[in-house]
Protein backbone atom coordinates (compact mmCIF):
# COMPACT_ATOMS: atom_id res chain seq x y z
CA UNK A 1 0.00 0.00 0.00
CA UNK A 2 1.25 3.27 -0.90
CA UNK A 3 1.99 6.29 1.22
CA UNK A 4 -0.45 9.23 0.28
CA UNK A 5 0.31 12.85 0.59
CA UNK A 6 0.54 14.17 3.95
CA UNK A 7 -2.34 15.97 4.31
CA UNK A 8 -1.90 19.51 4.66
CA UNK A 9 -2.97 21.19 8.23
CA UNK A 10 -6.28 23.11 7.82
CA UNK A 11 -5.69 26.80 6.49
CA UNK A 12 -6.10 29.26 9.73
CA UNK A 13 -9.81 31.06 9.58
CA UNK A 14 -9.91 34.31 9.26
CA UNK A 15 -11.69 35.95 12.06
CA UNK A 16 -15.56 37.13 11.15
CA UNK A 17 -15.98 40.76 9.96
CA UNK A 18 -17.44 42.59 13.14
CA UNK A 19 -21.15 43.02 12.14
CA UNK A 20 -22.10 46.85 11.07
CA UNK A 21 -24.21 48.21 13.45
CA UNK A 22 -27.92 48.40 12.90
CA UNK A 23 -29.27 51.74 10.54
CA UNK A 24 -31.42 54.03 12.43
CA UNK A 25 -34.31 53.23 9.90
CA UNK A 26 -33.18 49.41 10.68
CA UNK A 27 -33.71 49.95 14.35
CA UNK A 28 -37.49 51.72 14.02
CA UNK A 29 -38.55 48.84 11.88
CA UNK A 30 -37.57 46.58 14.40
CA UNK A 31 -38.63 48.72 17.07
CA UNK A 32 -42.26 49.00 15.20
CA UNK A 33 -42.33 45.29 15.30
CA UNK A 34 -42.23 44.86 19.19
CA UNK A 35 -37.68 45.09 20.01
CA UNK A 36 -37.58 47.17 22.62
CA UNK A 37 -34.02 46.97 22.52
CA UNK A 38 -34.23 48.92 19.48
CA UNK A 39 -35.71 52.08 21.34
CA UNK A 40 -33.03 51.28 23.64
CA UNK A 41 -30.18 52.04 21.27
CA UNK A 42 -31.81 54.86 19.28
CA UNK A 43 -32.58 56.52 22.40
CA UNK A 44 -28.60 56.23 23.08
CA UNK A 45 -27.52 57.81 19.70
CA UNK A 46 -30.14 60.70 19.29
CA UNK A 47 -31.80 61.72 22.59
CA UNK A 48 -28.23 63.15 24.39
CA UNK A 49 -27.81 65.01 20.76
CA UNK A 50 -31.65 66.50 21.45
CA UNK A 51 -31.25 67.28 24.77
CA UNK A 52 -28.45 69.57 23.87
CA UNK A 53 -29.99 71.16 20.90
CA UNK A 54 -32.94 71.91 23.40
CA UNK A 55 -30.85 72.98 26.10
CA UNK A 56 -29.02 75.76 24.06
CA UNK A 57 -32.31 77.29 22.66
CA UNK A 58 -34.14 77.21 25.29
CA UNK A 59 -31.60 77.89 28.34
CA UNK A 60 -33.51 75.63 30.60
CA UNK A 61 -32.17 72.44 31.18
CA UNK A 62 -35.78 71.38 32.79
CA UNK A 63 -37.42 72.67 29.89
CA UNK A 64 -35.14 70.79 27.45
CA UNK A 65 -35.44 67.23 29.01
CA UNK A 66 -39.21 67.34 28.79
CA UNK A 67 -38.55 68.39 25.45
CA UNK A 68 -36.29 65.45 24.79
CA UNK A 69 -38.67 63.02 26.54
CA UNK A 70 -41.79 64.40 23.94
CA UNK A 71 -39.52 64.10 20.86
CA UNK A 72 -38.35 60.89 21.19
CA UNK A 73 -42.20 59.63 22.02
CA UNK A 74 -43.34 61.35 19.20
CA UNK A 75 -40.79 58.78 17.11
CA UNK A 76 -41.96 55.97 19.04
CA UNK A 77 -45.46 57.01 17.68
CA UNK A 78 -44.36 56.97 14.45
CA UNK A 79 -42.13 53.87 13.75
CA UNK A 80 -45.03 52.15 12.16
CA UNK A 81 -45.56 54.34 9.53
CA UNK A 82 -41.99 55.48 9.11
CA UNK A 83 -40.95 54.84 5.37
CA UNK A 84 -36.86 54.18 5.12
CA UNK A 85 -34.28 56.46 2.67
CA UNK A 86 -37.10 58.91 2.96
CA UNK A 87 -35.97 61.17 5.52
CA UNK A 88 -32.86 60.51 8.54
CA UNK A 89 -34.04 60.13 11.74
CA UNK A 90 -31.50 62.72 13.05
CA UNK A 91 -32.94 65.48 10.69
CA UNK A 92 -36.72 64.52 11.59
CA UNK A 93 -35.91 64.44 15.16
CA UNK A 94 -34.20 67.91 14.68
CA UNK A 95 -37.20 69.16 13.32
CA UNK A 96 -39.48 67.95 15.91
CA UNK A 97 -37.52 69.34 18.47
CA UNK A 98 -37.17 73.08 16.70
CA UNK A 99 -40.78 72.64 17.23
CA UNK A 100 -41.68 71.59 20.40
CA UNK A 101 -39.26 74.60 21.14
CA UNK A 102 -41.10 77.01 19.81
CA UNK A 103 -44.11 75.65 21.64
CA UNK A 104 -42.03 76.20 24.60
CA UNK A 105 -41.04 79.22 23.99
CA UNK A 106 -44.28 80.69 22.50
CA UNK A 107 -46.35 79.33 26.42
CA UNK A 108 -43.84 81.01 28.43
CA UNK A 109 -43.56 84.28 26.33
CA UNK A 110 -42.85 87.29 28.64
CA UNK A 111 -41.49 84.64 31.69
CA UNK A 112 -38.23 84.49 33.53
CA UNK A 113 -35.61 82.17 31.70
CA UNK A 114 -32.91 81.32 33.99
CA UNK A 115 -29.32 81.13 32.32
CA UNK A 116 -27.60 79.44 35.21
CA UNK A 117 -30.09 76.36 35.03
CA UNK A 118 -27.76 74.24 32.78
CA UNK A 119 -24.51 72.72 34.53
CA UNK A 120 -22.01 71.22 32.22
CA UNK A 121 -20.31 68.41 33.98
CA UNK A 122 -16.56 69.53 34.27
CA UNK A 123 -13.64 67.48 32.46
CA UNK A 124 -12.78 65.67 35.22
CA UNK A 125 -8.85 66.22 33.93
CA UNK A 126 -9.15 69.85 34.10
CA UNK A 127 -7.87 71.62 37.37
CA UNK A 128 -9.90 74.17 39.71
CA UNK A 129 -9.18 77.24 37.30
CA UNK A 130 -9.40 75.72 34.04
CA UNK A 131 -12.83 74.41 34.88
CA UNK A 132 -13.97 77.77 36.08
CA UNK A 133 -12.80 79.06 33.22
CA UNK A 134 -14.64 76.50 31.05
CA UNK A 135 -17.62 77.50 33.01
CA UNK A 136 -17.66 80.66 32.58
CA UNK A 137 -17.19 80.58 28.85
CA UNK A 138 -20.57 78.03 28.79
CA UNK A 139 -22.26 80.71 30.52
CA UNK A 140 -21.47 83.81 28.67
CA UNK A 141 -22.45 81.96 25.48
CA UNK A 142 -25.59 80.16 27.01
CA UNK A 143 -26.47 84.62 28.05
CA UNK A 144 -24.93 85.20 24.65
CA UNK A 145 -27.23 82.58 22.79
CA UNK A 146 -30.33 84.07 24.42
CA UNK A 147 -30.21 87.46 23.49
CA UNK A 148 -30.48 86.11 19.51
CA UNK A 149 -34.39 86.29 18.02
CA UNK A 150 -35.17 82.77 18.29
CA UNK A 151 -35.09 81.50 14.83
CA UNK A 152 -30.94 82.91 14.55
CA UNK A 153 -30.45 80.93 17.84
CA UNK A 154 -31.76 78.08 16.63
CA UNK A 155 -29.50 78.35 12.98
CA UNK A 156 -26.70 79.15 15.06
CA UNK A 157 -27.27 76.61 17.42
CA UNK A 158 -27.17 74.35 14.49
CA UNK A 159 -24.79 75.55 12.40
CA UNK A 160 -21.86 76.65 14.92
CA UNK A 161 -22.57 74.13 17.66
CA UNK A 162 -24.14 70.86 16.03
CA UNK A 163 -22.35 71.73 13.24
CA UNK A 164 -24.67 70.65 10.44
CA UNK A 165 -24.58 71.95 7.11
CA UNK A 166 -26.71 74.92 5.59
CA UNK A 167 -28.89 72.16 3.55
CA UNK A 168 -29.59 69.96 6.77
CA UNK A 169 -30.30 73.09 8.70
CA UNK A 170 -32.92 74.54 5.45
CA UNK A 171 -34.70 71.05 5.69
CA UNK A 172 -35.07 70.98 9.62
CA UNK A 173 -35.87 74.92 9.87
CA UNK A 174 -38.09 74.40 6.32
CA UNK A 175 -36.17 77.64 4.89
CA UNK A 176 -34.24 78.25 2.05
CA UNK A 177 -30.55 77.95 2.47
CA UNK A 178 -30.20 81.65 1.84
CA UNK A 179 -32.03 81.94 5.03
CA UNK A 180 -29.80 79.73 6.70
CA UNK A 181 -26.66 81.65 5.86
CA UNK A 182 -28.51 84.70 7.17
CA UNK A 183 -29.68 83.74 9.86
CA UNK A 184 -26.13 82.33 11.23
CA UNK A 185 -24.14 85.15 9.32
CA UNK A 186 -26.56 87.93 11.58
CA UNK A 187 -26.31 85.55 14.88
CA UNK A 188 -22.83 85.13 14.71
CA UNK A 189 -21.98 88.56 14.32
CA UNK A 190 -23.95 89.60 17.16
CA UNK A 191 -22.77 86.83 19.30
CA UNK A 192 -18.90 88.30 18.91
CA UNK A 193 -20.49 91.78 19.81
CA UNK A 194 -21.40 90.52 23.20
CA UNK A 195 -18.40 88.43 23.88
CA UNK A 196 -15.57 91.23 22.33
CA UNK A 197 -15.45 92.75 25.55
CA UNK A 198 -15.19 89.64 27.31
CA UNK A 199 -12.52 87.83 25.38
CA UNK A 200 -9.16 88.28 27.84
CA UNK A 201 -11.50 87.44 30.95
CA UNK A 202 -12.54 83.92 29.50
CA UNK A 203 -9.34 83.17 27.93
CA UNK A 204 -9.87 83.47 24.38
CA UNK A 205 -6.90 83.65 21.97
CA UNK A 206 -7.31 86.42 18.79
CA UNK A 207 -6.91 84.86 15.84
Amino acid sequence: MGFGRAASAPAPRAPAPAEAPASDDALLVLYANGDPAAATELTRRHAPRVLGVATRVLGSRAEAEDVTQDAMLRLWKIAPDWRPGEAQVSTWLYRVTMNLCIDVKRKARGGHVDLDAIPEPPDPAAGAAETLQNSARHDALQAALMTLPERQRQAVVLRHIEELTNPEIAGIMEISVEAVESLTARGKRTLAKALAGRREELGYQDG
